[in-house]
């Protein structure tokens, strides 16, 4: 698709507006019969066969290959987020995913065979991977692109239907995939449903087989309600107010750096961005020096004009987001306006535990700095509060660094950076608590959309038979004890490789035997 042509995709949500605030009338298609023809081809095993899956996914690699331009153009009427953004955290990141799955696909498929206990030597002992069936994946705005597609990348590994959701909040973006998706996947198994609040109701009615939500937790308790009515498996990727510790060992200019490049990014409308910063009051004044200079290199000295910096997506978040600021005491940024949705990068030093700011996430790119005495006092802090989604750790000393580790819960952990530890694709990603459910990325993100299938395979020959007779009645103790000798928990040598080792004895037998049959 060319520039001209995504212009022309993108337009159809405009409404002649300079501004969009949620998708309208961009579907009339019943939830109904789109869940039903998902149903019908996965029952009929469409989905199934791995030569599909990877049909599917080399789809999403050239849709992404093929239409770059396209949906950096949509992403930034959303957002104004700038190109290399755009690419670096949307499209780069989903490239990267898809591939890494079809590396390791046909690994990620194939029967698991555990190690056996005693009781199962003679036995098939297997762990199948199962598609769910038809699941629904929702995406979110700040993220319009990679977090509707890369959940979506582990559903069509793992052999499901999927019905994409996604966010109504970036228009522009959604009606930008309901365009490419069906051009390049299997519309029946994988259809798009647009939607604002009435259609996503409608929808969530419907019986799906697992249900992948990312977004804010308020909503995510809905969906999680929602599928309490058929015991639908949920995975919730949420938020929360993310903390960086700071102490005085950190390299202090590059702690800025590092910690301003990720509350920024996506002027910080990003589920694991520093949300607030525990140091001593030293490390604060240091940290707003070097603050106002990076500041300054990033975006130069009209931060407005800067075509570097992402806006507030809509009106509401910005007014949100304004509402927090009376009562701060601001020691850089703290400008903002209106009618462009733009705000300032902002920090706020001494800010009071009990201040709104620090009752909520607060998605945008303000940053208040909380005063505590030493690390402790910091992870008294942290446990008192949600367990957010991330941790981020700023310290040399490797005694505090395991001392955060060991006594705080989070979904993730990054020390001495932000952001970077969602981009490793063999860490699983995830909140706990309050921040979410489950996890994804990789190999995660393929058994997430996975049912693990215990299988036991036996036969009729007549040794095992004999084996486990002692479980027939009548019963009797020599019965019994022959049950507890053979369901013993051991330690050693694992069975997995004892039929191994009972045919090379067999064969050192053989061989000795045959050797002096020679003999005589």
């Amino acid at each position: 698709m060319s520039r001209l042509e995504s212009e022309r995709a993108v337009d159809k949500v405009k409404m002649n507006s300079t501004r969009v605030e949620t998708v309208v009338d961009l579907t009339l298609r019943d939830p109904t019969k789109i869940v039903q023809v998902a149903r019908s081809r996965f029952n009929e095993g469409r989905t199934l066969p791995i030569k599909f899956r990877r049909k599917q996914l080399n789809g999403l690699v050239r849709l992404l290959e093929e239409n770059e331009q396209a949906i950096v153009d949509a992403i930034h009427r959303d957002l104004r987020k700038p190109e290399q953004e755009a690419v670096s955290y949307e499209v780069l990141p989903t490239l990267n995913e898809i591939k890494h799955v079809l590396n390791h696909l046909d690994e990620w498929t194939r029967p698991e065979k555990p190690s056996k206990p005693l009781t199962n030597l003679m036995d098939g002992v297997y762990v199948y991977k199962d598609p769910y069936g038809v699941v629904l994946v929702m995406g979110a705005w700040n993220y319009p692109f990679h977090l509707t597609l890369a959940p979506l990348i582990g559903a069509i590994a793992a052999g499901n239907c999927a019905v994409i959701k996604p966010s109504d909040v970036s228009p522009a973006t959604s009606e930008l995939i309901s365009i490419l998706v069906p051009k390049y996947l299997d519309q029946d198994c994988y259809p798009v449903f647009l939607g604002g609040v009435k259609e996503t109701t409608e929808l969530l009615k419907e019986r799906f087989d697992y249900i992948f939500y990312t977004g804010s937790t308020t909503v995510g308790q809905i969906i999680h309600k929602a599928a309490n009515k058929y015991l639908t498996p949920v995975t919730l990727e949420m938020g929360g107010k993310s903390p960086a510790y700071i102490d005085s060992s950190a390299d202090i200019a590059k702690t800025v750096k590092r910690i301003l490049w990720g509350k920024c990014i996506n002027s910080g409308q990003t589920c694991i961005a520093p949300d607030y910063i525990l140091c001593t009051r030293e490390v604060q004044d240091k940290f707003v020096k070097y603050a106002q200079k990076v500041i300054l290199e990033f975006y130069g000295s009209d931060v407005e004009a800067s075509a570097d910096l992402c806006r507030i997506v809509t009106d509401r978040h910005f007014e949100r987001l304004v509402g927090l600021m009376p009562g701060l005491k601001i020691a850089l940024g703290g400008r903002y306006e209106p009618k462009d949705r733009f705000m300032e990068p902002t920090i706020a030093v001494d800010v009071s535990p009990n201040h709104p700011i620090m009752q909520e996430e607060i998605f945008g790119p303000i940053l208040p700095m909380v005063t505590i005495s030493n690390v402790d006092e910091a992870i008294s802090f942290i446990n008192k509060r949600e367990k957010p989604l991330a941790l981020y750790v700023f310290s040399t000393n490797k005694s505090d660094q395991e001392k955060l580790l060991k006594k705080t819960s989070s979904g993730g952990v990054c020390v001495n950076d932000t952001i970077l530890h969602i981009a490793t694709n063999v860490l699983p990603f995830g909140g706990v608590g309050n921040s979410g459910m489950g996890a994804y990325h990789g190999r995660s993100t393929f058994d997430t959309f996975s049912h693990r299938k215990s299988v036991l395979v036996r036969d009729f020959k007549s040794v095992p038979e004999k084996l486990m007779a002692s479980r027939y009645p009548p019963y009797s103790k020599s019965k019994l004890s022959m049950i507890r000798m053979a369901l013993q928990e051991r330690k050693g040598l694992s069975c997995r490789y004892l039929s191994h080792i009972v045919m090379f004895l067999l064969g050192v037998g053989i061989t000795v035997a045959v050797y002096f049959l020679c003999k005589l």
